[in-house]
């Protein structure tokens, strides 16, 4: 049997709009042989996904995507075949979800003197015991008519320079990678093309990437057409980085990206997945 992997996705642990187990399901119906649940800077959907994916018969590989910092750039780092249980990855977990409700108060904040009320509430209404994301402030702006698009709130309100952003510190990089690292995981670059770099700068990162222990970089995601895969090939290479593969999915209301959908990780690279325990 061909193997079917995306390496990247979210459930409603994070911003995703599945549980894990509708998470899972829809990834084996689309194919998918062996997922990771990437959810943002917790693992507490693991369990359940591996509930459901072993009545499947599908291999669930444990995962996270911390939110990280480097040369004042935020930066996310998925780390793959971690220990969800290794104490400071779990300890930095929390201390990241505190600083995630910190975050979303500022906003809120910020939306008030926008006029624009009950937004800390209904974010952590809908978060629940999961990660609160901007993502969650974009859905309530739109179900409260004050974008008509999730973009449209990014554009608006959220993104860097907008009325209600909130710049934050995240966890170091190097310190990030660490705990991957320790954890038994292999650390994953995710989505390097949306950081917008130049080709310099681009270097810098995965130079440093690649000093503090960053094994692989995502090639292939489910937004990447086949010139930007070729580039990032070429940058894996020369930095001697293994590839993954990942849609990055969220929701099924962005049929754009879906579980499982993805381009094939270029022959010349070495699969992330040889390097997983």
């Amino acid at each position: 049997m061909t193997e079917r992997y995306d390496l990247h996705c979210h459930s409603t642990a994070s911003d995703g709009a599945l549980s894990p187990t509708a998470l899972v399901q829809r990834a084996h119906q689309n194919g998918v042989t062996a997922l990771a649940l990437t959810d943002h800077d917790t693992t507490m959907g693991l369990a359940e996904a591996h509930v459901c994916a072993d009545a499947l018969g599908m291999r669930l590989i444990d995962g996270i995507e911390l939110s990280t910092s480097w040369q004042n750039k935020c930066l996310h780092i998925v780390g793959l075949g971690i220990d969800p249980y290794y104490a400071p990855l779990a300890n930095a977990t929390h201390e990241l979800q505190a600083t995630r409700l910190e975050r979303a108060a500022k906003i809120a904040e910020k939306l008030e003197k926008k006029h624009i009320t009950g937004a800390f509430e209904a974010v952590k209404k809908a978060a629940g015991q999961g990660m609160i994301t901007r993502s969650h402030f974009a859905d309530f702006l739109l179900s409260q008519f004050h974008v008509s698009t999730q973009q449209e709130a990014f554009d608006r309100y959220l993104g860097k320079g907008k009325p209600a952003f909130v710049a934050t510190t995240w966890a170091d990089m190097e310190i990030a990678i660490h705990w991957i690292t320790e954890a038994g995981g292999v650390a994953v670059l995710a989505h390097p093309l949306r950081y917008k770099l130049t080709a310099n700068w681009m270097k810098r990162l995965l130079a440093a990437f690649k000093d503090a222990g960053g094994q692989s970089m995502e090639v292939v995601t489910g937004r990447n057409n086949v010139d930007e895969i070729k580039l990032l090939a070429t940058y894996a290479n020369q930095f001697a980085l293994a590839g993954s593969v990942g849609s990055d999915f969220h929701s099924p209301v962005t049929p754009w990206v879906e579980l499982g959908r993805l381009a094939p990780l270029p022959d010349n690279i070495q699969p992330v997945w040889e390097l997983l325990n």
